[in-house]
């Protein structure tokens, strides 16, 4: 049984490996309208210099730390942190602005920001469930 729960974080942090490398490449590639999309939202465009590269940087670095057996649980908290991050943004967004453009990147863009957030609330629960079972079946039996 704790082999199948060790699979289970793999394959959880493959995911966010994957969803991360994936949202920092296609921010890269499109990154004058990554950054003049977070110009362009009320609740973001004071930090519009700095927080482009400060996500970038933050999602390869958590991608990075999920990698390897020994920083698994840094980068799942950082994932959780990310998405409970990425979920709040959402879910005030939805509460207080109409048709704003998704700086998400790729065909995550693609989603309605309702979609987005149950995406996001999704890739939240998983990222608690994976950090959990970590944490239970990465400890050495006594």
């Amino acid at each position: 049984m704790k082999k199948v729960k060790t699979r289970v974080v793999e394959f959880i942090s493959y995911f966010f490996i994957l969803l991360f490398c994936y949202a920092g490449i296609s921010k890269i590639m499109d990154f004058e309208n990554f950054q003049v999309q977070i110009s362009e939202s009320p609740l973001l465009n004071g930090f519009s210099e700095f927080l482009p590269y400060t996500i970038i940087i933050a999602e390869f670095l958590v991608a990075g730390l999920l990698c390897y057996p020994k920083t698994r649980n840094i980068g799942l908290i950082g994932s959780f942190i990310l998405m409970l991050i990425f979920t709040g943004y959402i879910a005030l967004i939805l509460s207080t602005s109409d048709n704003l453009p998704c700086s998400c990147g790729g065909i995550l863009e693609k989603m309605s920001w309702n979609q987005h957030l149950i995406f996001n609330i999704g890739c939240v629960l998983l990222a608690a469930i994976a950090l959990v079972m970590n944490i239970k079946y990465s400890r050495p039996a006594r």
